[in-house]
């Protein structure tokens, strides 16, 4: 029994050891191949939210590995273990819409008018983000703005592949503006508002429902750091940010090709851009260009990269990102052109920055009102951290 218990006393040191100097290597790797910009307000909190991402990560691989769970369910559950539960000020109910679950958040107190309605799409790479990521979020977006929020959690990848997530936001919107009147919200006051993937959700459900007479018309997108094409990664903002938590270069691209395909198998062609024809590129340079960004935005370090082509083999595999709903600043003039008043935030050191910026573009010149704000000290996530304790930042607040 002695000698069990010494084996199992050692077999557990052993694992321990092992387990702390695989997250020790993590941050070590955090630390030689990230960037914490001197531009950034309180560098040290930023570096400690993202060394516990990365440290989440490797435990979730560990545990992927000896077949317990695999690690993108481990980071999930990490993510959402938290909820708020009950609120005061406000009733919340989760529903389903069209076989998609939702969160209702509707103020208590009495209005002596119809509410505002918010479709709020979460954020997380479509691979990541739940109801309960965003719900502090949804629940400060209902009290102060005094609106309903329904807040969607929409499938994720790589399970559940384009277009669901797409399809998931666009069904619960639909059932919502059908059926405004039981929640109290005025048919002409419902936007659609969602930060990164989700972003890219509220950009792609917007063009679908403008200029559609059979639905309420939206009064406005509201886009928070949006991803909004996957043609060029190497704008400047990629180039500047690409190393800067809490999204780094490759990993937008990996995001982006776990929602495709469900795999990463062509990371290194998306990334040098040698995943789509040259002549296709030059098709939509008009709208996908670096010569489109202004000036000031270039001089942190941004060099032009030479045009690459592509494979047919590649492209195959691909081709869906020059469809709108996927990518939504490919879409034609004629859709942009209907589309609500918007609002887009961007941040300085965020590698979807220009991706903004070029949609802001592309909006104004077709004649719709833009609202822009742009965060100097503001990075990619930092909306999650507006109401984390010690662990704020101003510029999230």
């Amino acid at each position: 029994m002695a000698v069990v218990l010494t084996v199992l006393v050692l077999f557990l040191a052993g694992f321990l050891a092992g387990f702390i100097l695989l997250v020790m290597g993590a941050i070590n790797f955090d630390f030689s191949n990230s960037e914490i910009p001197p531009g950034v307000n309180q560098p040290a909190k930023l570096r400690i939210v993202h060394i516990t991402v990365i440290c989440t990560a490797v435990v979730g691989k560990i545990l992927e590995n000896i077949g317990i769970c695999t690690q993108v369910s481990f980071v999930r559950y990490m993510q959402g273990r938290k909820t708020l539960g009950a609120d005061p000020k406000l009733f919340i109910k989760d529903l389903w819409f069209e076989k998609v679950p939702v969160r209702i958040y509707q103020p208590k107190a009495p209005s002596a008018s119809q509410r505002r309605g918010v479709m709020f799409f979460h954020g997380g790479g479509w691979v990541f983000g739940s109801l309960e990521t965003h719900e502090k979020l949804c629940h400060f977006i209902a009290r102060e703005s005094e609106s309903v929020v329904v807040s969607v959690g929409y499938r994720l990848a790589p399970e559940h592949k384009y277009p669901a997530a797409y399809e998931d936001c666009l069904n619960a919107t639909q059932h919502f503006l059908q059926h405004l009147e039981h929640y109290g919200v005025d048919p002409a006051r419902v936007i659609v508002c969602g930060d990164s993937a989700g972003g890219n959700l509220a950009a792609a459900v917007s063009q679908t429902l403008a200029g559609r007479s059979d639905f309420p018309r939206l009064r406005a997108q509201i886009l928070i750091y949006p991803g909004l094409q996957a043609l060029d990664f190497n704008l400047p903002s990629y180039q500047q940010n690409r190393g800067v938590p809490l999204l780094f270069r490759e990993r937008a691209a990996f995001y982006v090709l776990q929602y495709l395909n469900g795999n990463a198998t062509n990371l290194e062609e998306v990334l040098e851009g040698s995943h789509i024809p040259v002549d296709i590129k030059l098709n939509y340079r008009k709208w996908v260009s670096p010569d489109n960004i202004p000036e000031k935005f270039k001089v942190r370090g941004y060099k032009p990269r030479v045009l690459l082509d592509c494979t047919t083999e590649v492209f195959e595999k691909v081709k869906r990102f020059c469809e709108p709903t996927l990518c939504p600043l490919l879409a034609e003039d004629t859709i942009i052109q209907q589309l609500p008043e918007s609002f887009i935030l961007t941040c300085e050191y965020d590698v979807l920055r220009d991706d903004g910026l070029l949609y802001k573009k592309r909006l104004e010149d077709n004649g719709v009102r833009v609202t822009w704000y742009h965060l100097e000290d503001g990075f990619h996530g930092i909306i999650n951290s507006f109401n984390s304790d010690w662990l704020s930042f101003p510029a999230g607040k």
